[in-house]
């Protein structure tokens, strides 16, 4: 079982403030979203390069995919959390007062352009200049942590409260920690040997729905997110990479990942008319940009864990079985554009349905 509570079980106050958790993560899910996706496709355009659109086969659950870093993509990793982490921490999620956000540590770094000048109330969640700052600072190194303001104990404030966060937790005791939940171990990684260790290591990643080679900024995101589940509230973890160009969520409702999808024009015509949809709405409400035979979407997937990643009923320890999957595709959507508040996203199932003749077809 999670650590945190679910909503039944919390009092009337913390409910209040699981639901402001919520909203706020609603309106960070749509401007990380639009930063990591339709602005990096926007700064190909202006280079005059082809945008690198993601195949389906990167993804399918465990997939490997090896790419280059685009220079041109957004990346980024951010935390956010519902609560405030503990100090005791600290040596593992690295925030400290010599990387809080205060206007001195900003303009140490000549990346990082301010949209209006820095005033202390700008890093709250509730300054009409929230949004920019974050976007602001997401090009420095590291990672963003945005917290309950641990400074005010009688009412709910969102703030961000360091940045250039570094996690440093090992990725042994992160597996170990996973492992002894799901039963995988008693106590210690290593009591069956190294290779069955090793095995567990791959599977931590695929539990957050990465290939155990992936980067460091993802490493970091996969450690994050496993680390947080000691809090006593529910976090989430957004990281986007210029390697995979997407960006993933990891939080208490598992793992999504979005991506830029190309929609062939009969497609375009097909989702329209089956939405009841005239062409033109269609393409305001869900594409970035339309080429002579494409459209240009945004595409959401949703994965759910399979009964090999969740804790057995009956508490037994387990065997390991690395052939068996931990994650499996839940959901296939086309979103909405930033800023369409009233149309559902439309489901789209098309990862395990290439295209004819063509395996290997990008999104």
């Amino acid at each position: 079982m999670p650590t945190w509570p679910y909503r039944y079980q919390l009092s009337l106050q913390d409910r209040l403030r699981r639901s402001v958790y919520e909203v706020l993560r609603d309106q960070m899910d749509v401007y990380l979203m639009q930063n990591a996706l339709v602005d990096s496709y926007w700064k190909f355009c202006e280079a005059g390069e082809p945008y690198p659109f993601v195949h389906k086969r990167e993804l399918k659950p465990r997939a490997r995919v090896v790419e280059k870093e685009y220079v041109s993509h957004n990346h980024f990793l951010v935390m956010f959390c519902e609560g405030t982490i503990p100090a005791r921490y600290k040596k593992y999620i690295r925030f400290f007062d010599s990387n809080k956000v205060t206007k001195e540590g900003i303009l140490e770094f000549p990346q990082v352009r301010l949209h209006k000048k820095y005033t202390k109330n700008l890093r709250y969640f509730e300054n009409p200049g929230f949004e920019n700052f974050v976007l602001d600072v997401l090009p420095v190194d590291y990672a963003l942590l945005i917290q309950r303001d641990p400074s005010l104990k009688s009412r709910t404030r969102y703030a961000m409260t360091h940045f250039r966060v570094k996690i440093d937790w090992p990725i042994d005791n992160a597996t170990e920690e996973m492992a002894q939940q799901l039963r995988y171990i008693g106590k210690d990684l290593y009591e069956m040997g190294e290779k069955y260790a090793e095995s567990l290591n791959n599977k931590l990643f695929e539990n957050y729905g990465f290939h155990h080679a992936v980067g460091g900024r993802r490493t970091a995101a996969v450690v994050a997110a496993q680390f947080l589940k000691k809090m006593e509230f529910i976090s989430t973890v957004y990281v986007a990479s210029s390697e995979s160009r997407a960006l993933t969520r990891l939080s208490e409702r598992g793992v999504s990942r979005s991506v830029l999808i190309k929609l062939p024009m009969e497609e375009v015509f097909r989702l329209a008319a089956e939405s009841g949809m005239q062409i033109d709405n269609f393409v305001e409400r869900f594409l970035i940009d339309l080429a002579d035979d494409y459209g240009v979407g945004i595409f959401q997937v949703t994965y759910r864990n399979t009964i090999h990643s969740k804790e057995p009923e009956d508490g037994k320890l387990r065997e390991l079985k690395p052939d068996f999957q931990w994650l499996t595709v839940s959901d296939q959507l086309i979103v909405p554009l930033r800023g369409v508040t009233d149309i559902y996203p439309i489901p789209y199932s098309t990862i395990y349905t290439p295209d004819i003749g063509d395996t290997d077809q990008a999104l």
